[in-house]
């Protein structure tokens, strides 16, 4: 029998346990997947921790990619033997799985399974971020923390090919360099910079028109003193914890600054919409103007192992559960 990661009750990683599972034939609408990668994710905390809640027993995971090994009635998208690849559908920890066919994507031959692994959810939300929240433009500096992330280190990429110059947070001098090489033109070290006064520096006092912030409570108030007037706050992840509430004024105060905590999943829930964003990521990957970089690699058995280095801040780049 198969294998999965399964989640009887919230806590740490030890929660995340290992346990045969059975498979049924896909019904109406859905594929089965024999999946050869998974991605990780911070959102996968999320739900392992009882942040965002879930019933339970549930298989964490929201991005993957592997063959279709069946598909069920009316399916029409997809064929037995496709390679295929996912960002959204939870239950990605899993050797084998169901997932409805109007999540997936087929893969370019030039794009492999542990490439769309640590790319999918990551390289769409970059997609949201980039072109759908705050349409970035030739000539704008823009602030992305935590940049040597899996979404931060595309978004760099991304950023830098559509003509912005780009300015990043990262938490040690090795990850300054890592971002550097991937297209982040001023790494600002937050261990030992005050990231709001590098800011205003490199932009001689005019700030940025927007801010990417998946670190949350540790970087949003600060952040909110980096935008120009009128500028967006993107507040997309939680990685040190949620944001404190805030009162309306504050943004009126600091320039009419506009706030929004937009959701990948809102912005690919139509299909045509998923597609597209999925074509356009995989244009910049084929294109070579985003390298993926897969920088950590366990076991899918071994995910606790893998929560454990997310969370310690001790990954860079894409880390995915081999299978």
């Amino acid at each position: 029998m198969p294998h999965a990661i399964r989640v009887h009750e919230t806590g740490g990683p030890e929660v995340l346990k290992w346990e045969e599972i059975e498979v049924g034939e896909p019904a109406v609408g859905q594929v089965k997947l024999r999946q050869e990668a998974a991605g990780l994710n911070f959102i996968d905390v999320y739900y392992r921790t009882g942040l965002y809640e879930l019933d339970r027993p549930f298989t964490p995971g929201v991005e993957g990619a592997g063959i279709v090994e069946a598909v069920g009635p009316d399916v029409t998208n997809v064929k037995v033997g496709d390679r295929v690849a996912y960002g959204g559908p939870l239950g990605g920890y899993a050797e084998v799985r169901l997932i409805p066919a109007d999540r997936i994507v087929k893969l370019p031959d030039s794009i492999s399974s542990e490439q769309a692994a640590a790319m999918m959810l990551q390289g769409l939300t970059a997609h949201m971020l980039l072109r759908k929240v705050y349409a970035v433009k030739r000539g704008e500096a823009i602030l992305i923390h935590a940049a040597a992330g899996g979404v931060g280190l595309i978004a760099c990429q991304w950023a830098k090919a559509l003509g912005a110059t780009v300015i990043g947070t990262v938490g040690s001098d090795e990850k300054a360099d890592l971002v550097r090489a991937h297209g982040c033109d001023y790494p600002i070290v937050y261990t030992r910079q005050d990231f709001v006064a590098e800011v205003e520096r490199i932009t001689e006092g005019r700030k940025v028109p927007v801010v990417y912030d998946g670190v949350g409570r540790d970087t949003f108030m600060k952040s909110l003193d980096c935008l120009a007037p009128r500028g967006m706050m993107v507040s997309f992840g939680n990685a040190s914890g949620p944001v404190d509430p805030i009162p309306p004024l504050l943004l009126a105060r600091k320039g009419s600054l506009f706030l929004t905590r937009p959701g990948v999943h809102d912005y690919v829930a139509a299909r045509d919409d998923l597609e597209t964003a999925a074509s356009e990521l995989f244009e910049m990957v084929v294109a070579g103007k985003v390298k993926v970089e897969v920088n950590q690699r366990f076991p899918l058995n071994e995910a606790a192992e893998a929560h454990r280095a997310l969370e310690s801040r001790k990954t860079s780049g894409s880390t995915i559960l081999t299978i």
